[in-house]
Parts: structure tokens; sequence; C-alpha cells
């Protein structure tokens, strides 16, 4: 087991992060970092964080229930992208060389601060679309394979890919942001669960930390689900924000 501190600092990682994923959907940038600082090799705390973090979303999912009335078969027709994608990405995780990983990991994590960064223009520019739309259409078909891109990029790292599942959603389904939140934390949790069951397969896993993240994200995912909507969204990006930039420069330098 880690030193007593070091475990409370995953711990609370891992609710920060059961939060942050539920709301807004970035959470591995705050608790990746957290496991790097603490010296943990880049593969095993990724695939780690990636196990701890699935019964969190899970927990989001739940915490989300009434806003996926309705949605059954929406969520049933992507959730089968999901996990392909999810498994597509544990995979590439797996064969490819750690060597790789570690050189793509700042590219990485940018690419989740950007997103995040750039949350609040998707938001808009959804909202926008959804005033000037008439009607109930169905949902356009490039969702899916877009669907199936995302969950391959969070089988691999996962970094803000609720934000971009977001962004895919709304651009392209005629439903309320906090009805497509529900779908988004479903969807998170299908590509981080079949990750985690191959992960566990084959991978090397510090059980310890899942067990941490695991029990920090559950709590976490409910108080985002029950709180979340009342926090200052302009805070909570710029925590996330921060701790990215931190942890891309620590590779870099």
């Amino acid at each position: 087991m880690p030193p007593l501190l070091e475990a409370a600092a995953i711990l609370l990682a891992g609710v920060a992060a059961g939060g942050i994923n539920t709301v807004v959907g970035s959470g591995t940038l705050i608790t990746f970092p957290t496991l790097l600082a603490f010296g943990v090799p880049p593969v095993t705390a990724n695939v780690s964080n990636n196990i701890g973090l699935a019964p969190g979303s899970v927990s989001g999912a739940i915490g989300y229930r009434r806003e996926l009335a309705g949605q059954r078969a929406r969520v049933l027709r992507l959730a089968s992208a999901s996990l392909i994608g999810g498994v597509v990405g544990a995979v590439l995780l797996l064969v490819l060389p750690a060597d790789a990983f570690e050189t793509v990991v700042p590219v990485l994590i940018g690419v989740g601060v950007l997103m995040v960064l750039l949350q609040p223009r998707i938001s808009r520019a959804v909202a926008s679309r959804r005033r000037a739309a008439a009607g109930v259409r169905p949902d356009p078909r490039w969702t899916w394979p877009a669907t199936l891109a995302t969950g391959v990029y969070g089988g691999y790292f996962g970094a803000a890919q609720g934000v971009i599942l977001m962004g895919v959603l709304g651009i392209g389904i005629d439903e309320s942001l906090q009805r497509l939140n529900a779908v988004k934390n479903v969807l998170a949790a299908i590509v981080n669960g079949v990750a985690g069951l191959v992960f566990v397969v084959v991978a090397d896993v510090d059980w310890w930390i899942v067990l941490l993240i695991a029990v920090g994200s559950v709590v976490g995912a409910q108080l985002g689900a029950a709180f979340g909507r009342r926090l200052p969204p302009t805070a909570l990006r710029a925590v996330i924000v921060v701790v990215g930039l931190v942890a891309m420069a620590g590779f870099l330098l």
C-alpha cells in the first residue's frame, strides 16, 4: 500500500476526477499527473487510473439516470461504438511500445487541455445550433463512427474523453445538454469498463491505486451529479488546465 499521505492524495484525486468526469469529462487530467508525481510508471499509471475511474463513470451514469429516460435506443446504438472503440484503444496501448506512449503522452495531455479550454465555445455553438433547429430530427449517421473514434482515444488514454463526446453528441443530436451529458456518462463508463477488463487480463496493474481511485471516483461522481451544476465552471476549468499544463511540462522538461 502507498504511504498514508500518498494514499490520501490519490484518494482525493479520485474524488475530484469522479466529480469532474460526471460534470465536464476530464478527470484523468487530475489523477494521471498525481500518479506520475508519486513516481508511478506512465503505462502502469494510465492502466490503473483507467480501471479505477470505471466505477466512477458507472456512478455518474446512475446519478444522471433521470436524464436517460426515453434514450434507450440511442444509448444502445452508440454503446456498440464505445465498446469497440474502447477495446481497440486498450489493445493499442498494450501492443505499442511503452516508449511510444511516453512520447505521445504530452500530446495527449495537450489535446485534453485544449478540449477543456474549447468546451465553453463548443457548448455555445451547440446551444446556438439548438435554438436555430426546428423540430426533432433523427440522429445523423456520422455520430456512430465519431463515437467509435472517441472510444479509441478513451481506451488508449482518456483525458477529456467526456469533453470530446459532448462535442460530438451536442453537434449531432437534437437534445438538451443535460440529457446528452447523461448519455456521455454511460458511453464513458462503457469505454473505461471494457478497457479496464482488457487491462485486468494482460496489463501491469497497481491494485492499491485502483482501489483508492475507484472509491474516490464513486463518491466524487455522486457529488458531481448532485452538486456539479452549481460549481463555478471557470474555476473548475482553470484547475484542470493548470494541472494538465504542469503534467505536460513535467514530460517535456
